[in-house]
């Protein structure tokens, strides 16, 4: 049995097929359109402007929390600048800390001060021990440092974001890694 030739009935658009033909490319592209020509009958119709995509935006909440001005914790470290207000969370539950602080950064950013000084103590850091009472009492798992490791997440959660600014652990003069200086944001900008 022969084989017919292949024929195309329509040579016009197997051509427009033929150039809307691209090679692929590791990088994503659009597919081609293929429109077919118009007859000389139908007029031509207005294509409608192409509406450019909308990219889905972020849920707007406060702004990131960042690390205090370089200067600015120069100057505390430098005793050239003191925490405006301080607030000592020792002996505290998490949850009567946690309320305390909320509290604490809200009223200090209505009075409009700026920067403040969060006290969580040190925990079980074995350089903060006490011979007093031997070294079992500081090793217990009350005494692990429970506020220290909390107090910096709770700064990134958004009820806390729209009082502050930034944070960092505080200058050995004022507690060092038992403290965390926190710069608050001025009273009009949420």
């Amino acid at each position: 049995m022969a084989r017919k030739p292949f024929e195309v009935p329509d040579h016009s658009l197997w051509d427009e097929v033929k150039r809307s033909v691209h090679a692929l490319t590791h990088r994503k592209t659009a597919k081609p359109v293929v429109r077919a020509k118009p007859t000389q009958d139908a007029k031509p119709s207005a294509q409608p402007a192409a509406t450019p995509l909308k990219t889905p935006r972020a849920p707007v909440g406060p702004p990131p929390i960042v690390p205090l001005e370089r200067r600015t914790a120069q100057r505390l470290g430098r005793g050239q600048m003191e925490p405006e207000s301080r607030i000592d969370l020792h002996g505290e539950t998490l949850e009567t800390a946690r309320h305390q602080l909320l509290h604490f950064l809200a009223q200090r950013r209505q009075r409009g001060e700026r920067i403040v000084l969060v006290i969580t103590g040190k925990g079980a850091n074995p350089l903060s021990g006490h011979t007093l009472h031997g070294l079992t009492h500081f090793h217990t798992p009350e005494r692990a440092g429970k506020l220290r490791r909390e107090v910096p997440l709770w700064f990134h959660e958004a009820q806390f974001r729209i009082h502050i600014i930034g944070f960092q652990p505080a200058h050995p003069r004022h507690g060092g890694g038992g403290a965390f200086y926190v710069r608050l944001r001025k009273t009009g900008s949420e």
